[in-house]
């Protein structure tokens, strides 16, 4: 609609001469005439057939619809922007065509520089509008998104709340009578509940922060084979039914990447791994690389992602109709995403029900 000559417009007017100068006029300014139509059940006919980007249209049409009807079905459905043509009308006409979305207004007869300024003005003022309901559609989204992950976060850090709380109260009541090594339990416990909290915490803030465009990386130089090293140990650790393997031929490999991005990326695949293999068996991350990227797999052998599904898997708050009594939130495959995403990263699945999932993750050696 930016410009002249792809902008079709739709001329409403019930006086065959009034129309066909009218036509004649617009031509002259290099617009694209998509129809003239006498009437208003005429023009809503062919806005369906064919939507215009402007509709000129007579507010005294004659039959049963007048223009200020035709125009306020038009833009309900369709949002086109509509100018008025009138000569003259009562008051009251007058206040109903006030009181409907309108673009502006054209006294016959016209000028063809009032047609031009008019037409260009309402063009600009509905870009204008165009643009704010985009800008408000997105806050609503984000503001929508905020609310339900605010939900799913007094969902999620209440279990850990209850546990931390339960120890604390045991210790309290009872520390003078629990050995040294439960109290070292307890105490275990306590530091992976607040720790399960602050990862919560932690993926919540990003979603946020990333559909709002607030996110800015921090690279730092490491070495990539250690870190992973020290993440799989703390996994082992944490599950004593899954086998975690790192597979690498290498000790030192640096890179510059943004650790805490990496862990939102890499903490949500292997939890997501353990998880959804409920009967155990193997973790395995695998690293490859060349000297630009970072190819990071992480595999197992649990209850795969049903074909129909994978189209949603990045989605916020989906979950797959497999997943059965696995408890989750539908945060971390789409957290995954967003991080790989600010990483100027890709990611891809290779899945099938009951056999396991394979996610690939590639990513610049060095993050910009």
């Amino acid at each position: 609609m930016n410009n002249i000559l792809t902008t079709t417009i739709l001329i409403v007017e019930d006086e065959l001469i009034a129309a066909e100068s009218l036509a004649l006029d617009l031509k002259k300014l290099g617009y694209h005439i998509s129809a003239v139509v006498n009437s208003g059940e005429k023009a809503i006919s062919q806005v369906e057939k064919s939507p215009p980007d402007l509709i000129l249209m007579d507010i005294m049409l004659k039959g049963k619809m007048d223009g200020i009807s035709a125009a306020q079905q038009i833009y309900h459905q369709w949002k086109i922007p509509i100018i008025y043509l009138s000569a003259y009308a009562d008051t009251d006409t007058l206040q109903r065509a006030k009181a409907t979305p309108v673009y502006g207004y054209l006294v016959k007869p016209y000028k063809i520089a009032d047609i031009s300024t008019t037409i260009s003005m309402a063009l600009a003022k509905y870009r204008e509008d165009k643009h704010t309901e985009e800008e408000l559609c997105a806050e609503k989204k984000i503001n929508e998104l905020k609310s339900r992950a605010l939900a799913t976060a007094s969902h999620d850090l209440r279990t850990p709340l209850t546990n931390i709380l339960g120890y604390t109260e045991l210790i309290r009541d009872y520390g003078d009578r629990i050995s040294p090594d439960k109290k070292e339990r307890y105490f275990n416990f306590i530091k992976s509940a607040v720790g399960k909290m602050k990862d919560s915490l932690e993926d919540l803030l990003l979603i946020s922060r990333a559909e709002e465009g607030k996110v800015t990386l921090y690279p730092q130089n490491f070495n990539l084979v250690e870190y992973l090293e020290i993440l799989v140990e703390e996994y082992k650790n944490l599950s004593d039914e899954h086998q975690i393997k790192l597979c690498t031929n290498d000790n030192q490999y640096d890179v510059c990447l943004d650790q805490k991005i990496l862990n939102h990326i890499l903490h949500n695949l292997l939890s997501n791994a353990i998880k959804y293999s409920p009967q155990g068996g193997e973790v395995r991350l695998k690293l490859d690389k060349n000297e630009e990227e970072i190819i990071l797999e992480i595999e197992d052998d649990g209850i795969g992602i049903p074909e129909d599904y994978q189209d949603k898997l990045f989605h916020l708050f989906e979950r797959g109709n497999n997943v059965g009594n696995i408890k989750g939130n539908g945060l971390g495959l789409s957290i995954v995403k967003k991080a790989v995403e600010l990483c100027q990263g890709n990611i891809f699945v290779e899945s099938e029900e009951n056999k396991g999932s394979k996610f690939t993750v590639v990513l610049p050696r060095v993050s910009l």
